[in-house]
């Protein structure tokens, strides 16, 4: 599999990473329903046959269960992977979250991750939300102290805009950003991508497949018949109307072109996502090892201009549908690799 440079980091990331969101299970507030332990230490441990090196998790996945599976999946594995977690969201004793970026909570969240985790440094680790908005430079204080204590390697962030990495950057280096990034959501090409290719800080973007979405495995009745724990049914606009039929238009669409590549939705929206010049990386959520081993192929395909602008005629159609008016960017996202 690829890899590529995390911006100033010596990190070399496979170009697919494993997302390890719904592993955590159910019985928090964005469970993604039952899932089974079993299925996601195979999926682990196949992903690493497939040549993803890199897991990305956090505490709140699963309050804590995430983190924990992860832990017992790479036991023994620890130097053929680069663990990322993040801080920041946390929950109290009746599974209620909340956010805390003070340097008290972050170096307590620090300590509870290594635990669960099992090991002794973390690669990379976020800042998962930028809330509270006043407290992000104290807590970005604190993860240049936990990296001089060599509890981290690197410190990056997670859901924010420019102008608060802009305050960070003058504490320490921040080596990532992890944005949403898919065809459905293209909110960071307005002004991130660009910032972070010209300040040397990757792009790992999260949700590359629009939460399953854009995998193309989803009609009317079968996200209708999501469990009622899966935040997705409830909180997740892109699976509800007015922006569910016109997205299922779209993934019908996204056949057609995958098709003619022998490829499926689900590659074609990851390659999508890493054909841009500016992502280092994305990441997948995986349950199961069949999924991954979909997925990691993904890696390999290099989507031509013809196609790229094909996709790119196709959302614009969309964007008219749902009557979404893009602003006029001040400049244009840079390249993506098929130029």
């Amino acid at each position: 599999m690829k890899t590529r440079k995390l911006g100033s980091s010596d990190l070399n990331l496979s170009v697919i990473g494993l997302g390890a969101w719904a592993i955590g299970g159910s019985g928090w507030a964005y469970g993604w329903g039952d899932q089974s332990d079993k299925n996601s230490v195979e999926a682990i441990k196949r992903s690493l046959d497939l040549g993803v090196n890199w897991i990305d998790t956090a505490p709140v996945y699963g309050l804590g269960h995430s983190e924990e599976i992860v832990g017992k999946a790479i036991k023994g594995l620890r130097d053929k992977f680069y663990i990322a977690t993040k801080c920041g969201l946390i929950w109290d004793a009746k599974g209620k979250l909340g956010y805390d970026l003070s340097a008290q909570s972050v170096k307590k969240e620090v300590e509870n991750s290594l635990a669960r985790l099992k090991i002794s440094y973390i690669d990379l680790y976020q800042i998962h939300w930028p809330f509270p908005d006043d407290k992000i430079e104290e807590a970005w204080e604190e993860i240049m102290r936990l990296k001089d204590e060599g509890k981290i390697r690197y410190g990056g962030v997670s859901n924010f805009n420019v102008p608060q990495i802009q305050r960070i950057l003058k504490i320490g280096p921040v080596v990532s950003l992890q944005p949403p990034y898919n065809m459905l959501n293209r909110a960071i090409e307005k002004d991130i991508i660009n910032f972070c290719a010209d300040s040397n800080i990757g792009i790992v973007a999260y949700s590359p497949m629009s939460c399953g979405l854009l995998t193309g495995k989803y009609d009317g009745a079968k996200i209708s018949s999501l469990p009622e724990d899966d935040w997705r049914k409830k909180e997740n606009g892109e699976f509800r109307e007015p922006k569910l039929e016109v997205n299922l238009w779209l993934i019908e669409e996204l056949k057609k072109v995958a098709d003619k590549l022998d490829i499926t939705v689900a590659q074609l929206s990851l390659a999508w996502v890493i054909n841009r010049e500016a992502v280092t990386a994305a990441i997948t959520g995986t349950r199961n090892k069949k999924q991954i081993e979909e997925t990691a192929p993904a890696s390999g395909i290099i989507l031509s201009v013809a196609i790229m602008d094909r996709i790119g005629k196709l959302l614009k159609i969309r964007d008219e549908k749902l009557g979404i008016i893009h602003e006029p960017r001040k400049s244009l996202p840079r390249k993506y690799k098929g130029e």
